[in-house]
């Protein structure tokens, strides 16, 4: 479905000043800030979890619930990211790192306590659509306070020109989750967030200057989808779709817009490509090589999906995910090479990892 809203304007010919500014995936990347894992924790166990984590995670998660994950792989994520920030330096990019905060103390409600997760997936907490930067109402009881590592840098950029914007900050009272929720089976989807408040996680959301594209899934619902587009306004328009996948969360490792006219598409959760895409080329993502005795928390083998565009050429890869680079060379793109096996055990890759404060270019329409 998609959201209506009245046609946009033209397209901007000068790209506005300020600190924040990123209309879509491609255009040359100049600033971003890149998550750290720091204190990353086990979140208490709650009934959001288990629509999402892999099925031979759950029991994992309900054991360790508030425990750190596991020292050395904290550690070996932590050089991923540090070359992966040193590999973005070098290719002239401005390298932020938000601020650790402590994941592992109670906070509490009026209604309910948890313990933190981490701050290793920036575009999961914050979403950049123009010179705006938005505090997303993430559904986790875990995140909450999330943004707070960010809000140094949130500031920084405020006190520079930027919009600095919140969704509205939700209650996550027992009425927004499904807690009879089971899992249908026969490729039938059911959510387990329900309508109660608006909610969502930035990574739902993927950017193609006017237009933007979104799912719902666990963590973002209607609700949370039509405050965006109100927040938004008329110069964009927000297109949801529905993909064959029966836990969503996310959308960066199931649709991915590379360049103008090009697109990446995870072979199993779109039989169909979106009609909105018609006249793109379409690469289908060769099947992910990450060996089943690699640990993989909170993700599925897909993550290789989740690269990062530096420009409409350069495009970050995992260092070992062969069959991913010789696809993407054959599209036409350049790899840039990086280890990042570590950090995918923690559920993200490159884009999740991610948050393009500043790209080049301005406001147009692709379709």
């Amino acid at each position: 479905m998609t959201i209506t809203t009245p046609a946009p304007g033209p397209a901007l010919e000068q790209q506005p000043v300020g600190p924040v500014c990123s209309y879509n995936e491609w255009d040359p990347l100049e600033e971003v800030i890149v998550g750290i894992v720091d204190d990353a924790t086990f979140p208490p166990f709650h009934d959001c979890l288990p629509p999402v984590l892999p099925s031979g995670q759950v029991e994992t998660f309900r054991a360790q619930a508030g425990r750190p994950f596991p020292a050395e792989r904290i550690a070996a994520a932590r050089r991923e990211l540090d070359e992966f920030a040193r590999i973005l330096t070098a290719e002239g990019v401005k390298v932020r790192r938000p601020e650790p905060i402590p994941q592992t103390t109670e906070f509490r409600t009026l209604h309910w306590a948890s313990t933190g997760l981490y701050a290793a997936m920036p575009r999961d907490a914050l979403l950049v659509v123009g010179t705006d930067i938005i505090e997303c109402p993430m559904a986790w009881r875990s995140r909450y306070y999330e943004s707070l590592a960010y809000r140094p840098l949130l500031k920084e950029y405020f006190h520079g020109g930027a919009k600095w914007s919140a969704g509205p900050k939700p209650e996550l009272t027992d009425e927004l989750y499904d807690h009879e929720w089971t899992d249908p089976g026969d490729g039938e989807t059911r959510l387990v967030i329900t309508e109660f408040e608006p909610t969502f996680d930035a990574a739902d959301f993927t950017r193609c200057g006017r237009d933007i594209i979104g799912q719902m899934s666990n963590v973002t619902n209607a609700f949370g989808i039509e405050w965006l587009q109100r927040h938004l306004g008329d110069d964009y328009r927000v297109h949801v779709f529905e993909f064959a996948d029966t836990h969503p969360m996310h959308i960066d490792a199931t649709l991915v817009p590379l360049a103008p006219g090009k697109l990446l598409i995870n072979p199993e959760r779109v039989p169909k490509v979106p009609h909105l895409f018609k006249d793109w080329d379409v690469l289908h993502a060769p099947r992910p090589i990450i060996p089943d005795a690699h640990p993989l928390y909170m993700t599925s083998k897909w993550i290789n999906m989740n690269i990062l565009m530096l420009d409409e050429q350069r495009v970050m890869v995992e260092r070992q995910d062969e069959p991913m680079i010789e696809a993407l060379k054959n599209f036409g793109f350049t790899p840039i090479l990086c280890n990042f096996r570590n950090f995918n055990s923690f559920g993200g890759s490159f884009h999740c990892a991610t948050l393009d404060v500043r790209r080049r270019g301005t406001l147009q329409s692709y379709f």
